[in-house]
């Protein structure tokens, strides 16, 4: 996908639309979790003497219809303004196999 290397964005530190420079980075790993997730997990695992809560009635996560390894990337850009030279993130990614600046 072609992508400009220059684009007009709202900057929340000017805050007024500036013009912007695109660069792309590798995602990060989604290690840093938000609080919820990590007490979500924790209570997982807080499942003991109870059975088997019903696990091993279901079939194989490799048996379920929608599995395997996705063929594309979710983007990650990072939008520098150029009047204030500050960097932000975008709000979501979409998925791209090969992004080009033009």
């Amino acid at each position: 996908m072609k992508m400009p290397k220059l684009v007009n964005r709202y900057c929340p530190y000017c805050k007024k639309h500036t013009e912007h420079t695109i660069s792309i980075t590798k995602k990060k790993n989604p290690s840093s979790l938000t609080y919820g997730s990590k007490v979500r997990a924790r209570r997982r695992g807080r499942a003991r003497g109870k059975g088997n809560l019903g696990r091993y009635s279901k079939p194989a996560i490799s048996k379920f219809k929608m599995t395997g390894k996705k063929s594309t990337k979710k983007t990650d850009f990072r939008y520098e303004c150029k009047v204030c030279k500050k960097m932000h993130v975008q709000r979501q990614g979409f998925r791209a196999k090969k992004i080009e600046f033009k």
